[in-house]
């Protein structure tokens, strides 16, 4: 006679868990109107609202200078957004116009939002401290530039960035 075979339940090795992750900080809350407005900027420039997006433009315009993606980072990343999202949306803002990308001799992109009044982008100079490395936006500062007999072309177009070094006053 044969024996009956009997299943018994084998010892099921443990599962590997992942551990639990921290909930997404984002979307971030900011005020409505602000929101609202960040959201149409978005739009009218053709990208959708995302909440890195938005993140993005609303640091950018609280700062009064331009920042690099590694300082952009330091600011939004412990919301929860990573560094390769980040530069996508860096890239994307620059690409339509939001966000302007200037690179102040140090091979380093810095960002900033494109300031407007009646529909027309304010251009200005920037001051980069050659003690401290500082970078500041001279808002209130105006540069004429007129272009001479022997000034290439290019003067006359309007991407002609305007840098001063010197040491600031924190240096001084």
């Amino acid at each position: 006679m044969s024996r009956p075979t009997t299943r018994t339940a084998a010892a099921k090795p443990e599962a590997k868990r992942r551990p639990r992750q921290p909930p997404r900080k984002y979307p971030i809350k900011y005020p409505q109107m602000e929101m609202v407005e960040l959201q149409a900027m978005l739009r009218a420039a053709g990208l959708r609202s995302t909440a890195p997006r938005v993140a993005v433009l609303r640091h950018l315009k609280e700062i009064d200078a331009p920042l690099s993606h590694g300082e952009i980072f330091d600011a939004l990343g412990a919301s929860g957004f990573d560094r390769a999202t980040l530069y996508r949306n860096l890239m994307d803002l620059a690409e339509r116009g939001l966000i302007g990308r200037t690179d102040l001799g140090d091979h380093v992109w810095r960002f900033e939002i494109r300031k407007q009044i009646a529909g027309h982008t304010i251009e200005h100079p920037h001051f980069v401290c050659t003690d401290c490395g500082t970078v500041s936006c001279l808002n209130d500062t105006s540069v004429r530039i007129a272009r001479g007999s022997t000034s290439p072309r290019s003067l006359a177009g309007r991407d002609v960035a305007v840098q001063l070094r010197a040491i600031c006053d924190a240096c001084a």
